[in-house]
């Protein structure tokens, strides 16, 4: 392994853990509606990746993007989802649904094939349709046996699903299209926020200087995985990528069950223990795909 693909590999690491850990900031803040910290997550966001990008001199970028209409567009479609992901996020971790959430994100690199084939008209590789397969029918024996709909893994397996499959096609970098997508949705996130001040249902400027420092955190806690991850992505191949990815769900779900005691019933066991054989499979076939691209550049 080089140099730069061993710093890649412990950015990547350093961001996975990080949003495998992100539930004990979003415990510590559950005073606060969910509507609400993901409003000020939006805006403090919007104000710390102003600060970096000013520092690194790449508004011209920021202004070159809202300067095309199909591109920033496209952003404000992704920005709409990637809010919704959050808000489902930060709502299954104040109701106690977190292992249902750690679902969501193993199964979403499936869902990302699946979109693949449905959308972009790749065709499907026998392993991928195996283990597509798998996890349909580990979903299918979570709702019918454990009788209820797991809409909480499947919005989250979604949406992201369908934010990245936008993200992917756009030539925007990762920070730029972040600071877009904020940008746009802060009205509303700022909107949600006067709305539930009229109402009297904030907690910020109630609870003490420490709770307040807490919630404007909420923009490094958003801001710092992702700019760890920029940096792997560019010293890591995708498929690396994609096998460290199950750091995050697994730290969530080792949180769920044994730091906030949810419920991990021999259902749950099954219909995990299915989808875990189906990404080992989907893993497998990626890093059997990178040796075989690997070869064919060394003829």
């Amino acid at each position: 392994m080089t140099r730069d693909s061993l710093q890649g590999f412990f950015f990547a690491l350093a961001a996975y853990f990080w949003w495998g850990l992100t539930p004990l900031y979003f415990r510590e803040i559950a005073a606060a509606q969910p509507i609400e910290v993901m409003s000020h997550r939006v805006v403090w966001s919007v104000v710390l990746l102003a600060v970096l990008l000013l520092a690194r001199k790449r508004w011209s970028e920021v202004q070159e993007t809202f300067r095309n209409p199909r591109i920033w567009g496209w952003l404000l479609v992704s920005a709409l989802l990637v809010a919704v992901n959050w808000l489902i996020f930060i709502w299954a971790i104040a109701n106690g649904k977190l292992v249902e959430a750690s679902l969501g994100y193993y199964i979403n690199p499936l869902v990302n094939v699946l979109l693949g084939v449905a959308v972009l008209g790749e065709r499907l590789k026998a392993i991928q349709a195996i283990a597509v397969a798998l996890a349909t029918l580990a979903v299918g024996y979570l709702t019918y046996v454990g009788g209820e709909f797991p809409w909480i893994a499947l919005t989250l397996g979604f949406t992201f699903g369908f934010y990245g499959l936008i993200r992917k096609r756009l030539p925007v970098g990762a920070q730029v299209g972040l600071f877009a997508e904020t940008a746009m949705v802060a009205p509303i996130a700022i909107g949600f926020l006067v709305w539930g001040e009229m109402k009297g249902e904030n907690v910020f400027l109630s609870m003490g200087w420490d709770f307040d420092l807490l919630l404007m955190l909420a923009g490094v806690v958003t801001t710092v995985p992702l700019v760890c991850f920029a940096a792997a992505a560019r010293r890591l191949n995708y498929s690396t990528l994609g096998i460290i990815q199950y750091v995050g769900p697994t730290v969530n779900l080792l949180l769920a069950v044994f730091l906030f005691g949810e419920a991990f019933t021999h259902v749950h066991g099954i219909s995990f223990g299915v989808i875990w054989f189906a990404v080992a499979l989907y893993s497998g076939q990626s890093l059997l795909d990178m040796k075989r691209a690997k070869k064919q550049v060394a003829l």
